[in-house]
């Protein structure tokens, strides 16, 4: 488990270096997020969180972050869409280590597929959702 995080942090921050807008701010709360290949996942800690591996199978990783540095418990849905709108559900599913949290979900993608992400963050149940739309290129390893 700890290296799966490890994985994710290495992928936002290389996300980070290509692109300074791999987060958004909304109120107190940093919505971090990004879309990785799961090849980029070692095969042994893919087995042991469930996590299938492929070279057109992806993960997209969304962890909420009070802007005080500690991870939060959110409520993720969404779908994503290739150009031809075709959609697929994402199904998140939570990491917990410590005081990290974040929220993975797997989807399928063709070679040099161009893809939209939508997704729904609720970080707090009594305010609404904030809608978080970012747009990826996708590459089969």
């Amino acid at each position: 488990m700890k290296y799966l995080i490890i994985l994710c942090s290495l992928v936002l921050s290389l996300n980070a270096q290509a692109d300074q807008h791999n987060y958004k701010n909304h109120g107190d709360h940093k919505i971090f997020f990004s879309a990785f290949n799961s090849t980029f996942i070692d095969p042994d800690i893919a087995v042991a969180n469930q996590i299938i591996r492929g070279k057109d199978k992806g993960l997209v990783n969304i962890a909420v972050v009070k802007k005080a540095g500690s991870g939060q418990p959110a409520l993720i849905t969404g779908n994503v869409y290739n150009i031809f709108q075709m959609s697929q559900k994402l199904e998140f599913f939570e990491v917990r280590e410590q005081d990290t949290v974040y929220y993975l979900a797997p989807f399928e993608f063709e070679n040099e597929d161009f893809l939209t992400f939508k997704i729904s963050v609720q970080s707090d149940p009594s305010e609404p959702a904030y809608q978080l739309k970012f747009q990826k290129k996708m590459y089969h390893d």
